[in-house]
């Protein structure tokens, strides 16, 4: 779990006194941070809260457990406000990717994030993992996949990339006159496994379902693994990777605007200059 995130939460529940507030204090919604709270108390064994119908009242543990508490999360922000303060002199930006983003794309946001010739760090990652380093201040700004949760990050618009269906070099579906989803029974879903980032996985599976199909998953972490499992004949899936010849596996386009990948930029509040350069980046590649 994100310790210091889940300790935010409950230091700023103890200053507002009231769960409401202190969403409204965090820029986040209500459930999530009773959510995440109640995860911190099972992580450390002990109620540090009193929920009641007038607000939130300090536990025992709670009272003890909060200057040190609040300790951490000074010491982190004055840890990331260091860390910006270097980053800037520096001139460098900490850029990341999901994983479900084109190797070509990649490297344009890159190219697109070394204005004035500022060094660009780039990892690649789920979304999941994504959203909380640019949250901790790990990462300046990042291009995820939507629909992800975004709290606590400055997100951008939505934007819709190309994808396309990839199956077995030989199956049925490759010399159908009109293919569809339900041709694609009796193959495995080779997809990025539900915790990179459950919504977007679950969107996806929803789509399958209202076509007629539903597919057994079968985890792949990434392109790579995805075209490898499609190649050994027991799998499909979806890439982002324009059409290149590859043994065993055809290229399809089946109900484009349906599968298009959605994405966006999560950012920093201080790093709206490189949020801007990337969102041109995917703009100039929007599904037509």
């Amino acid at each position: 779990m994100d310790l210091l995130r889940h300790l935010r939460f409950f230091v700023s529940v103890a200053d507002e006194g009231h769960f409401g507030k202190a969403a409204a204090a965090l820029q986040m919604t209500q459930p999530p941070l009773s959510q995440g709270l109640r995860r911190l108390e099972q992580h450390l064994e002990v109620e540090l809260i009193h929920r009641t119908s007038q607000g939130a009242m300090l536990t025992e543990a709670g009272r003890q457990l909060l200057p040190r508490a609040r300790l951490l999360v000074d010491d982190a922000d004055r840890l990331l406000a260091e860390s910006r303060r270097i980053a800037q002199l520096s001139g460098s930006v900490r850029f990341a990717a999901t994983t479900a983003l084109p190797d070509r794309l990649v490297a344009a946001c890159v190219t697109a994030l070394r204005v004035d010739g500022a060094e660009v760090s780039t990892t690649l990652r789920p979304t999941v993992d994504l959203v909380a380093e640019v949250r901790a201040g790990v990462c300046d700004v990042a291009v995820i996949e939507h629909p992800a949760l975004v709290d606590g990050v400055e997100a951008g618009p939505v934007v819709k990339l190309p994808r396309w269906l990839v199956v077995p070099g030989r199956h049925r579906t490759t010399t159908a006159e009109r293919p569809t989803f339900p041709m694609l029974a009796g193959l495995r879903f080779a997809h990025p496994p539900r915790s990179a980032n459950p919504p977007a996985f679950d969107s996806v599976r929803d789509l399958l379902r209202e076509r007629g199909l539903d597919a057994e998953p079968l985890a792949a972490a990434d392109d790579r693994a995805v075209l490898a499992a499609v190649a050994a004949g027991s799998s499909f899936g979806l890439t982002a990777t324009p059409p290149t010849p590859t043994p065993g596996v055809a290229w399809m386009t089946l109900a484009p605007q349906s599968v298009a990948l959605r994405v966006r930029v999560v950012r920093r509040a201080d790093a709206e200059t490189q949020a801007d350069a990337l969102d041109r980046v995917l703009y100039r590649e929007r599904l037509r």
